[in-house]
């Protein structure tokens, strides 16, 4: 054999040798990369696993159900950190509109001394006693200029907006639907969207800069602009509300609670029969409202369920809207919802869904599946699985609507 042909195969031995060592590492890599936090996991794992949860339904065997649960709210209150100086709502009607079957009120009211905000109330034609009401509560998705229209009805909607409805809700404003089917629905805004907004002329003028010099003509541009910017801003935002002393969640649960106190100002309104619903962020919102105001007396949570364990390897994508410091402590997050058991509650998850993973769904699921068992109460919680990506699709719509027409239209809770 040639030197030539030697050299040769022993070159292509060396080649292949470094390949398989090269598969090896990335196998090896794959295995320990199990966390967004890499080699940090293994310690923040440990201190999190340490009496986590102590506050759980589950924790211990809770013989005093009303005691517990007053003990659970006051520190999620505390945890939350969000004490405002309260005001008069001053609700004010700032726009009108017939449309089919309910008439449509852009509403304006106080949320404290310092914040207010606005949200749609749809009221249903030829209500003859009071009715039912559903607080709808909006997405996240990155899309700050909008709010409550990404599932209320709005005129001369710009195509980002109808493509956005389109992908989450597949063309459907489920408020107008809930409307329509003799719900009364308050769609209100949080924090940091819609009519809550930030204003870019108020932020420095290097950050107002990444906004203003990429306005056009174009409506639709316009907006994802702003949106890229809000979004970039979300970091600024949590770090300014944190060395405040607060949360942002406690700013919009507190939002979300003086949803109620609103609605509760309406005659048309049947203050026993309130629910409340939401996707995504709305999930989350909706089961913060739902957990702790007993005002509410069902709740849907759609494509917001994990535990806090499985948010500790892989939770890059979410929000800072959504961190509450020293929580996993007390209460994990299906905890929260429990906290207004053995009232009626359904869960839908996305089988496709980037954002949580499978088993962190199914964790969830067992937690309140658990609680609710050992109350007692197994009919009044559901968990669904749909084959979808993150969303609302119409039959999730179809599935929550039955929900709570079982749960608020019938005579007895």
């Amino acid at each position: 054999m040639s030197k030539a042909i030697i050299k040769s195969a022993t070159g292509i031995r060396t080649i292949l040798i470094v390949i398989l060592l090269l598969k090896l590492s990335i196998t090896s890599f794959a295995q320990q990369a199990i966390s967004d936090v890499g080699n940090f996991y293994p310690v923040l794992d440990t201190y999190a696993a340490k009496d986590n949860s102590s506050l759980s339904y589950l924790a211990k065997d809770r013989k005093k159900t009303e005691k517990w649960r007053r003990k659970a709210k006051a520190k999620l209150h505390e945890l939350l950190a969000f004490d405002p100086e309260p005001a008069p709502l001053d609700p004010q009607i700032l726009e009108t509109t017939k449309r089919d079957g309910y008439t449509q009120y852009l509403v304006k009211y106080n949320l404290n001394a310092l914040q207010q905000t606005e949200a749609y109330l749809l009221i249903p034609d030829n209500l003859t006693k009071p009715a039912p009401a559903v607080i709808a509560l909006h997405d996240h998705g990155g899309f700050y200029f909008y709010g409550k229209e990404k599932h209320t009805l709005t005129d001369d909607q710009p195509v980002i907006l109808k493509e956005y409805i389109d992908n989450l809700y597949e063309g459907r404003t489920y408020a107008d639907e809930l409307a329509k089917r003799g719900f009364i629905v308050l769609s209100p805004d949080a924090v940091y969207f819609g009519s809550q907004k930030l204003d870019p002329a108020q932020t420095s003028p290097n950050n107002a800069k990444a906004y203003y010099s990429n306005v056009t003509a174009n409506e639709s541009e316009n907006i994802r602009a702003f949106n890229k910017f809000a979004s970039a801003q979300e970091i600024p935002m949590n770090k300014t509300i944190l060395t405040a002393g607060t949360t942002w969640l406690g700013m919009i649960a507190q939002g979300d609670k003086v949803a109620i106190d609103y609605l509760l100002t309406r005659p048309e309104v049947d203050p026993e029969k309130i629910g409340c619903i939401g996707l995504s962020l709305g999930g989350l919102r909706s089961t913060y409202l739902f957990g702790l105001d007993s005002r509410i007396k069902t709740g849907v949570v759609a494509a917001f369920s994990t535990t806090y364990q499985h948010m500790l390897k892989e939770h890059a994508r979410h929000t800072w809207m959504m961190y509450v410091p020293r929580q996993y402590e007390f209460l994990d997050l299906p905890d929260v919802a429990s906290l207004n058991a053995p009232r009626p509650l359904m869960v839908m998850n996305c089988k496709q869904d980037k954002l949580f993973s499978m088993e962190g769904m199914q964790a969830a699921e067992s937690k309140l599946k658990a609680i609710y068992t050992k109350m007692i109460a197994p009919d009044k919680f559901a968990c669904n699985y749909y084959d979808v990506p993150h969303s609302m699709t119409i039959r999730m719509q179809e599935d929550a609507f039955a929900w709570l027409e079982k749960w608020l239209k019938q005579d007895k809770e």
